[in-house]
């Protein structure tokens, strides 16, 4: 099993007056690939992912390509996970035991739960009910067919909020369905087998100047 990656996240720049849905120079920041969770090996449609912050706002982006959608998921917080979807798991204290799954569809529907795991790779509880307050979402695409999910999640949902010299533990992922029905399952601390959640292979964000 590969090492645990370290995402170097800096200081948001904003080209647009005030911070949350202001545009982000992106090409400022790492850009870091998903590949499959089991293996660790390139997938057949590539993702790509950076992170970004301020005191006020965490904010993440999800290039995709995607020549074929599957989602049909219209409400907030239906089974997201069983379609297309990319996801962002936090664990602000690292312990391993209660996280937050965000997911965000190809529709832009969004899915957000408080987990409790048992620090191995087990749920144990799901609070659906609870919600991201103040949580931006976008999904656009680009000229050449990339699907661009943009993540903006206001400071005051952290107990640790961003802060240079803080750091958290954190996995993205990618569910992506093929014509022929076949999930490739993507992650950027791939996990081993078909189970994203294993605290214990979530990677490091590190949050900087």
């Amino acid at each position: 099993m590969a090492s645990i990656p370290i995402y170097s996240c800096k200081r948001a720049v904003y080209s647009g007056s005030g911070e949350g849905g202001a545009a982000i120079d992106w090409e400022r920041y790492e850009a870091v690939e998903l590949t499959d969770t089991v293996t660790g090996k390139p997938v057949k449609e590539r993702t790509s992912v950076q992170a970004c912050w301020s005191p006020d706002w965490f904010h993440v982006r999800f290039i995709c390509q995607d020549t074929h959608v599957v989602s049909r998921y219209q409400h907030r917080d239906e089974p997201l996970y069983e379609q297309d979807v990319v996801e962002l798991f936090i664990d602000e204290t690292g312990a391993g035991r209660e996280y937050i799954e965000l997911e965000v569809s190809p529709h832009n529907v969004v899915f957000d739960a408080r987990i409790q795991n048992d620090g191995m790779k087990s749920i144990t509880a799901m609070d659906v009910k609870w919600d991201l307050a103040g949580l931006e979402t976008t999904v656009t695409q680009d000229d050449e067919g990339h699907r661009i999910y943009d993540i903006a999640i206001p400071a005051v949902n952290f107990g640790i909020p961003p802060r240079a010299g803080e750091s958290w533990k954190v996995n993205f992922y990618r569910i992506d369905e093929d014509p022929q029905g076949l999930q490739e399952f993507q992650a950027w601390s791939p996990t081993g087998e078909v189970n994203y959640h294993i605290p214990s292979r979530f990677g490091k964000l590190v949050f900087e100047e």
